[in-house]
C-alpha cells in the first residue's frame, strides 16, 4: 500500500520525470494504461488515507504471458533508468530473428497461412514451404515457431531465427477448436515434443548444492523433491525424457544422477563413457 505522495517522490527518484512532478491526472491516466495491457486491477484503500495498491498482485506470479510482459517491462525499464551503468551490466546474446515475429504475430491473429523460407541445422541449403502459425515458445533465448505443416499434416516446431524469408498468403487455415498450445508440451521438457515417447517416472540424485537450482527453478510442472538428505536430495519427475531434457540433465555434470528409468540410466551413461573416451588420453 503506498500513498500518491510516495508514488510522486518514488517518480521524481526517476531519470524520467526530469525533476517535474507527476500529476494526479497523469498518474490516474497511467494507471488505467497499465491495468488494461496487464490486467491488473489497481484499488484505492481511503481508511487512513489514500493508499493505493495492486488488488490481484498473485497474479504476477503465476506464470501466464501477463506476469512476464510484466516482468520484461520492468527489466527493461531498469536497465534505460541505469544507462551509465552499461559497462556494468553484462547481458547475454540473443540469436536474431526478432524481425520475422511481428508477422507470424500478425498471421496468428488473422489465422493466415506463412510462407517461409527455412535453413535447417541438418540441411546445406534452405527451403521453402507453407506452415500454419499456431503458437510460438520462448526456450533458452531463442524463439520457436509451433505449426502444422500441410505437407506432413502434422505439427512441426521451427526455430524463428534459421527463417530466413516469410511471406504472409492471404490463405487461412482454421485452428483446432480444442487445441492449447501449452498442453502440447505438457509432457516435455524444452521445445522436442508429439513423440512416440511415453510418460515415464523419472527419479534424479542431486547433490545438495544442485538441489538448490533445482528448488527455486524445477525443471517440470511435474517435479517433486521426495527425499531431502544432508548430501543429496532425491526429485522425481513425470514425463517424456527427450534429447532437451537428456542435454539438461548431462549440463549438471557430476552433481546428478539418473537413478529410474534403467534405460534412461544406461543412456546417460553411454554418453558419459563416450565423452569420457574423449579426453582419457
Amino acid at each position: 500500500h503506498i500513498t500518491f505522495e510516495e508514488i510522486n517522490k518514488k517518480w521524481l527518484d526517476n531519470d524520467m520525470s526530469e525533476g517535474v512532478d507527476l500529476s494526479l491526472r497523469t498518474f490516474h491516466k497511467w494507471r488505467i494504461a497499465a491495468e488494461e495491457m496487464f490486467g491488473l486491477i489497481i484499488e484505492c484503500e481511503r481508511k487512513g488515507g489514500y493508499h493505493y495498491y495492486i488488488a490481484n498482485a498473485h497474479e504476477i506470479k503465476s506464470g501466464n504471458l501477463r506476469s512476464w510482459l510484466l516482468n520484461t517491462i520492468s527489466v527493461s525499464n531498469l536497465l534505460i533508468e541505469n544507462q551509465y551503468l552499461k559497462d556494468r551490466i553484462i547481458l547475454e546474446d540473443i540469436p536474431s530473428g526478432h524481425e520475422y515475429l511481428a508477422p507470424i504475430f500478425e498471421a496468428m491473429k488473422k489465422n493466415q497461412i506463412i510462407h517461409i523460407s527455412y535453413h535447417s541445422y541438418w540441411k546445406e541449403e534452405s527451403f521453402a514451404f507453407d506452415v500454419e502459425p499456431y503458437a510460438v515458445k520462448l526456450f533458452k533465448q531463442r524463439w520457436y515457431l509451433m505449426a502444422r505443416s500441410p505437407y506432413y499434416d502434422k505439427i512441426m516446431i521451427y526455430a524463428v531465427d534459421r527463417i530466413c524469408g516469410m511471406e504472409t498468403k492471404a490463405d487461412k487455415f482454421k485452428m483446432p477448436k480444442n487445441f492449447v498450445p501449452s498442453e502440447f508440451f505438457d509432457n516435455y521438457y524444452g521445445i522436442i515434443a508429439n513423440t512416440e515417447s511415453e510418460v515415464q517416472k523419472i527419479v534424479l540424485k542431486l547433490s545438495a548444492g544442485q538441489a538448490y537450482y533445482l528448488r527455486s527453478l524445477p525443471l517440470h510442472r511435474t517435479q517433486e523433491e521426495t527425499e531431502r538428505k544432508t548430501e543429496y536430495s532425491l526429485f522425481e519427475l513425470h514425463l517424456c525424457p527427450e534429447f532437451d531434457f537428456q542435454q539438461e540433465i548431462l549440463s549438471m555434470g557430476e552433481d546428478v544422477e539418473v537413478l529410474e528409468p534403467l534405460w534412461l540410466r544406461k543412456e546417460i551413461a553411454g554418453k558419459v563413457k563416450r565423452m569420457w573416451n574423449k579426453y582419457k588420453e
